[in-house]
Formats: structure tokens, sequence, C-alpha cells
């Protein structure tokens, strides 16, 4: 039987492929359950640094399973099955989360991407938020992330018509980060998740989570948050390390200026 969620962790890096191309990466109950199973791993997986997240085929994912919901429905009996919170697993994996859109990210499949830190696409990548038209209330978090991504009225725009999003608009609107040809972007994604994995872990972690938390707080509680988090984090730094960083920070520098 063929794996619906392929894994593979190379140097610190586990790319995770969805893999049901022939039914452009369709998020059955099935699948939601094994691709949160998967995050969950990866949570305290310590070969695992950085993540990709990309599908198989020429879609990223073109959301909910719609075959399965048209033959049982939103609440299908085995819906039961899936005890698993996918869009909390991807969220509270604690590890960066790099979203390579190969292809369609529709409705579940754009909520999918926007559950992830840093987004990357394919010219073949398209995005749509068909809610309105399926009849369907979003409850994974496009309503609320989308416009704080994009703004309330082109985020409106998308969510009022359920028209398609060019990858070349995307970036425009500020949506996703870069545009890269098919064939280059698993390589960016690979090179930019190496470059990831070169700073420091415990740094890192901290940071991304200041980050996500002034995602869902206040700018006056984010900023108290950071205020926090370093003198905490900072007061038992040695002047021989933070001159050794500095030296590194100069090299890289020089490296990437030459």
């Amino acid at each position: 039987m063929t794996d619906i969620v392929l894994t593979e962790t190379t140097e610190g890096i586990t790319t995770v492929t969805l893999n049901r191309p022939e039914h452009l990466n369709a998020l059955s109950v099935e699948l939601r359950q094994k691709l949160g199973e998967v995050f969950i791993k990866l949570r305290n997986d310590t070969e695992t640094q950085v993540i990709i997240l990309t599908g198989n085929g020429r879609a990223f994912t073109a959301g909910l399973d719609l075959k399965e919901l048209g033959q049982q429905g939103m609440n299908t009996p085995s819906s039961g099955n899936e005890t698993v919170d996918l869009q909390k697993a991807i969220r509270e994996v604690g590890k960066p989360v790099i979203g390579a859109i190969n292809g369609f990210a529709i409705t579940g499949g754009f909520e999918l991407a926007l559950a992830c830190d840093i987004l990357i696409a394919s010219t073949e990548a398209k995005f749509a938020d068909t809610h309105v038209r399926m009849g369907v209330v979003p409850g994974w978090g496009l309503s609320q992330r989308l416009s704080r991504l994009i703004g309330a009225s082109r985020a409106k725009q998308l969510s009022f018509t359920g028209n398609y999003l060019s990858a070349e608009t995307a970036e425009r609107w500020g949506l996703v980060n870069e545009v890269l040809e098919p064939d280059e972007l698993l390589l960016y994604c690979q090179k930019l998740a190496k470059e990831i994995t070169s700073v420091d872990q415990d740094t890192l972690k901290e940071v991304h989570r200041l980050i996500d938390y002034g995602w869902e707080n206040s700018l006056a509680e984010g900023i108290d948050e950071e205020r926090h988090a370093s003198r905490s984090k900072n007061r038992d730094l040695e002047a021989d390390t933070l001159e050794q960083n500095r030296l590194n920070v100069q090299s890289r520098g020089r490296e990437l200026n030459s």
C-alpha cells in the first residue's frame, strides 16, 4: 500500500510530502490523521530542526476530500477515527515549517499553507478560498490569519469571490516570500532550511515562540513578553561567547558578499 505521507530527513531537515497525487492530495480523514501524527512525532524528533511541507504532483493540496464529504457530509462516521488536531499539530511542532507550495492550495489546502511559518511558491502554485461557494464556514483559521498577512480588503476579495490567486500576485501581496520555477522550488527551500539549521537553535526556538506569541496577542503584550524573555535568556551570556558569535557573524557576512 502506498504511503499517503512521505518523510525524508537529511542533515536536520525533514521533508514531509503529501502523497495522494491522483486525488490532488485531497485531505481525506485518513490523510489528516496521518499528517497530524507525523507532525506530533517530529516535535520530539531530535534529528529534525527544520520541516519542509509540500505535495506530490500538481497540487500542494486541493483541500478537504470533496468526494468523501459528498458521500458522508461534514460529520462523517469516520471522523471518530481522527483523533489529531492537524492545525494544532503543525502550529505547535516547535520547529520552523517551510511551506513549499508546488501547485493548487485550495480552501483547506490554503489553510494548511497558512499554518506554515514561511511560504515559498512554484510558478504553478494557485491559491483559492472557496468556503462561500461550498457553503461551509472556515474552521482552521483562514478567516483570521489571511487578513493579517495580506490585509482585510484583499482577504475579503479572495474569500467573498472564491477566485484563484496566482503565485505572482500572491508574492506581490505578501502571501509568499519567493516564486520559483517548479524544478527549483525544493532546492531553494532546502537551501533556506540549511541556513536555518546553522543558527543557534535555542535562540531560534525562543524567537520563533515570540513571533507566534505576537501573532496571537496585542503589540503591547508581545513587547512585554519579548522584554521578559530577553532578560531571562540573555543574562547568562558570557563575553567570550558574544565575541565568538560576533566573529562568526562577520565571517559569514564576508562570505556572502564575496
